[in-house]
Parts: structure tokens; sequence; C-alpha cells
């Protein structure tokens, strides 16, 4: 391979306005992140008074020392739970991510009860759902954490209700797939939480604290008019020793940890794994924190994303694929961790070459059994009739169809613009690659704000001529104004990822280590051998 040779300025006026634009949204990004355990830990008194860890510290206990931990939909819900952005909180009141314990590469679930009691938000269940379904894919046991009310009775809807039914579903396929399904019961699990330690494989109750029952105390009283202590009804030595539910009872939140590291440890989980190859590799010769002035925050204004790839992979070696074909289209082999990769990125729209030199260059790797990561930054598909009579619709799907159908990983990473069908071409939501993370400058939609108003004034202007009417340029005007502010505001980064349409948001100089992280992660998941049962593991 040859070392790319960057061409980047760190000296120039551009890098530097570049630079301050994104390290403002990375330190919005750092703020928001904090904004949780900030509000959580208001409640650290109540915690201490109960004998309890907080969840933060159950995790960090959980979790092996030193070891890297992803989270996973860090901003979910942001701006969707308040319009406020000062008040808004990302992520719920839930931390959901893949760790290590004792060795085992893990998702981790953890109710935060310092916030709302743990009580099931939108942003929450979303979250958790997501983790049970990387765990499915990624063959991952899943551990999860329980303290909570339940579901938040002063923001039911029947919607949520009606899809509450897939936490319990995804358990059911955890087992029956051979996946460990392991709860620790903190606190409370109630109503229809309660079948999240019934449909488990091993349950820990903390002795005085955990508890698991269909029908709280009130719910009870109100239903039948019993009344009963929740101690009776669902505490956690009543489930060690008169219902079953519970397998191992803990003395504290501390003891719990203790269990739950010590059975992972227990069931063999990385024996199942093929030997794990030993790769060796050399870091970017170029600093990674460069890539904070390279990328411009503004979408419009172009450059080589080779100068970004470069900082990322092995040695900044690179093997361009076709590079003077389709040259918007940027195809490169390398390798991140020693992990030989194809990847994508986009210089610009997409033409008819662009999208051939994609397809060939995906099924390519796909032969080859190689991961594809896409880096989106492309405005999409060129359109005129000089691309339209050269099939620019049929290249495109050729693309489509590769980024749907190849069998080795997909991971993209919107570093950029995304914006119509190329968000698909290049592996985008609905394609459903397994992992979608974004960086803060990213801006995502099916049009740019301005392009649609400009679209939206051409039919008005159109309408009008049809109709033999006089065009009213001030109704036109202003409409445009609201399409711009109203396209512009969805396509934010910000606002996508609070609206749960990835699987986090990164510092772009993060990115080598998480795609690092995340290429070994599926690498386990396809060289894993696993159990599976025609149902899941029925409690006795």
């Amino acid at each position: 391979m040859t070392e790319y040779q960057s061409k980047v300025n760190t000296t120039s006026e551009n890098y530097k306005i570049n630079r301050k634009g994104m390290l403002e949204r990375v330190e919005k990004l750092q703020k928001l992140n904090d904004r949780g355990r900030e509000r959580s830990e208001k409640r650290l008194k109540r915690f201490r008074e109960r004998g309890q860890l907080t969840p933060r510290e159950r995790l960090s206990r959980l979790i092996d020392p030193n070891m890297p931990f992803f989270t996973i939909a860090n901003l979910s819900g942001y701006l969707q739970d308040n319009p406020d952005p000062d008040k808004s909180l990302p992520g719920g009141n839930a931390i959901v991510g893949i760790g290590f314990i004792k060795g085992v590469r893990c998702v981790i679930a953890v109710n935060d009860s310092g916030i709302q009691a743990g009580s099931l938000t939108e942003s929450t269940a979303y979250r958790i759902l997501r983790g049970q379904s990387i765990a499915l894919k990624q063959k991952l046991p899943f551990i999860h954490l329980v303290e909570s009310a339940g579901a938040n009775l002063m923001q039911y809807t029947v919607g949520g209700f009606l899809k509450g039914g897939q936490f319990f579903a995804n358990l059911a396929r955890l087992s029956a797939a051979g996946i460990p399904v392991i709860t620790i019961l903190h606190g409370s699990s109630t109503a229809g939480g309660a079948y999240m330690p019934g449909l488990s494989d091993y349950v820990i109750g903390v002795k005085g604290r955990g508890k698991a029952f269909l029908a709280g105390p009130p719910l009870l009283k109100a239903a039948t008019g019993e009344i009963a202590t929740d101690e009776e009804l669902g505490g956690a030595e009543m489930h060690a020793t008169v219902s079953g539910l519970v397998e191992y009872l803990a003395n504290d939140d501390a003891h719990a940890i203790s269990i739950t590291r010590n059975l992972v440890s227990k069931l063999g989980w990385n024996d199942r794994l093929k030997a794990i190859p030993k790769r060796t590799f050399i870091s970017p010769i170029y600093d990674n924190d460069e890539l904070a002035g390279i990328i411009p925050i503004d979408y419009r204004i172009p450059y080589d994303t080779r100068e970004v790839i470069a900082r990322i992979v092995d040695g900044s070696e690179l093997l361009d694929f076709k590079p003077n074909y389709g040259i918007s289209m940027v195809c490169v082999h390398a390798s991140i961790y020693g992990h030989n990769c194809g990847i994508l990125s986009n210089n610009g729209p997409i033409d008819t070459n662009g999208s051939v030199k994609a397809a060939q260059f995906m099924q390519l790797c796909d032969q080859a059994n190689i991961p594809v990561i896409f880096f989106q930054n492309t405005t999409g598909y060129l359109v005129g009739k000089r691309y339209e009579q050269g099939g620019m619709i049929k290249h495109g799907s050729k693309m489509l169809q590769a980024a749907t159908n190849i069998s080795v990983p997909r991971i993209t990473v919107m570093i950029g613009a995304s914006y119509g069908a190329g968000n698909y071409g290049m592996c985008g939501l609905g394609l459903d690659p397994d992992f979608l993370i974004t960086w803060p400058n990213a801006s995502m939609g099916v049009m740019g704000g301005e392009q649609a108003a400009k679209t939206m004034g051409i039919v008005m202007r159109a309408a009008a001529k049809y109709k033999g009417t006089k065009t009213n340029e001030k109704a036109i005007s202003k409409q445009e104004q609201q399409l711009i502010k109203h396209f512009d505001s969805q396509s934010d980064a910000f606002y996508t990822s609070g609206h749960m349409l990835d699987d986090g948001m990164i510092d772009p100089r993060d990115s080598r280590n998480t795609l690092g992280f995340l290429l070994d992660t599926t690498w386990e998941a396809r060289n894993r051998n696993i159990k599976p049962n025609s149902f899941g593991i029925a409690r006795m």
C-alpha cells in the first residue's frame, strides 16, 4: 500500500476556522454526555441512605477496569423529551453500551433510578431495545441492571404499551439463540417489567431491595382490595425461596455485581470463539487531533475525504481503487488495528461511474470477506438529462443492491453531508448497518433547506402560471424561509441523533478507536459458535 501524502496545512486560516467550529460542537457533545450523570448524582444522598451504589458505580464495578466501553445512543431523546436545549435529557434514564466483564464482550443496560425513579421513557426504551438487537446480531451476552418504577403512567400512550412487547420478544429470541441473558434486581421491576427477569436465563436479586411483581401494593389494592407488602409480593428473598424466580441472592449491590462477574466467567463464552489472530499494525503517521480541523462545518465546502481516512487507518496507508474513474467516489483498501477493510467515502455527489465503481468494490470486499466502512459525505446522486440518459437510476440501484446485500460487516460513519438517495447507497439507517455513528458536524435529509425552498418556489410559480394568476412573490419568499428553517433544523446531527437515528455521536478524534472496537465486535460475532434452542430457557 501507499502512504498517503497529506495536503492539509494546519496553519492555514481555513483549518483554524474548521477546527474552531468542530471543537465548539464537540464541547456541546461533551456537556450533553455529562448531563445524565449530573442529574442522577443529585440523588446521591438517597442512594447512600438506602445502602446502595449509584447506577454508574454499579456499572463501574461490573465492567473490567481500563477497558473500552462503547456507549449506545448517547443522545437519544435529545429535544424530544423537552424542546428546551438546556432542560432536555439526552440518553434518558438509562446507560446502555458494550463493555467487558471478565474479558467477555457484553451488552450492558443499566436503569438509572436517580432520574424519575428509572421509569421507562421513550429514549430509555429505544436504548435498551437497540442494545438487545445488537446483542442478538453480534452474539453478545445481555446484562441488565434493573431498578425501575416501570412505565411512566403520566406519559402513557397505548402505542408505547403495545410496542412494549418488543422487550420481551427480544429476550426470548436471545435465549432461544443461545445467548445468555442475566438480570440483576437492584430495585423494583414492576408490572410488565417483571417479565424482564422472568425471561432472563439468570436472575440475581439484592436482599431487601430487589423486587419483581406484576402488581405492586397500590395496584393490587386498587384491583382486588388485597393488602400485601412489597416483600410478600415480590421481594428478592421470597423469589429465591418460594417462587424460584431468583437464582442467586445477594447481600447488597456490590455482592450482586460480584456474583454476576463470577457467573459470566463460568459460562465459557469466549471458549466458543475462534482463536483471535495476532494482528500487527502501526499507528497513522498523521495526528488524529487534526481531524478537528480538516472538516468544514458547512457541508457545501469541498475537501478530500482521503485526508480523513489517512488519520484513521494503520500507517496512513491507502490502496486507492480506480482513483481516476468515478473520481468523486473514493474506494480504498486499508486496515484499522490490523483489520483489513474496504472503505467508501465521497468527495461530493455520486455520478454513474462512481455508482458502478462503488458497487463493484463492495462486491469485491464481500468476496474477500472483509468488512466495509462507509464515510458518508455526499449531497446525493447527480441529476439532469445527461445523468438520467446515462442510466443514473440503473447504476445507482447497483450500488443500493450491493450496500444492502453484502454479507460482511457494514459500519457507517456520518462525517459530513448525507442527502437524498446517496444516504441509502452509502448504507444509511434504512439499510440496517451493523453500526451507525455520527460526527457532530454531520447533516442529513432528503435534501438541503435551500434546495427544498427553491424547488417549492418553482412549483408555486408554475402553478400560478398554469392558473393564469399573478405570482405572489411575497408568499413564496415567506414559504421559502419557513422551508429552509424546517429542513435545516431536522438535518442537524444533534437533531437526528436525538431522534434515535443512529447508534450515537462521537468526537471525530475518537473515530479510530471506536472503529477498531466495532471491528473487533463484528469479527467476534462471525467467529463465535453458539448453541441455539427451539425456545428460550423456561423457568422451572
